[in-house]
């Protein structure tokens, strides 16, 4: 059974950096692709970055420059640095394993971990 825990989320404030952790367990993180979503209040879960097998790295385009997805393959869990934070990153931040489809649908991710809360305040 595929169990992911996400960590590190927290309130912050704008300017500050994190690191989310996303620790599995039921899959090697180095044998599928995994995903960060994320869901702030009141809208939609959106995709925020994906780390193919071959680690390969995808981005949404709000996010580029200022996250960077790893992961370690010994610990078997994947990261999110988040830097340079702002306001519009107040969200709460999923992990997902790759099932198929696009990388950038929440249909496309069959496990879920069950969260962890970002918020930023100006």
């Amino acid at each position: 059974q595929v169990r992911l825990v996400e960590s590190g989320g927290g309130l912050v404030q704008a300017g500050d950096s994190l690191r989310l952790s996303c620790a599995a367990s039921g899959l090697a993180v180095n044998s599928v692709t995994m995903g960060w979503f994320r869901q702030a209040p009141g809208k939609e879960r959106e995709f925020v970055s994906t780390i193919r097998r071959n680690s390969d790295t995808y981005y949404a385009d709000s996010v580029k420059g200022r996250f960077t997805i790893s992961r370690d393959n010994a610990k078997n869990t994947i990261y999110l640095q988040i830097n340079s934070l702002k306001p519009e990153d107040t969200a709460v931040y999923y992990c997902a394993a790759y099932r198929g489809g696009s990388y950038y649908s929440t249909n496309a991710y069959g496990s879920w971990g069950q969260g962890t809360q970002v918020t930023v305040s100006s």
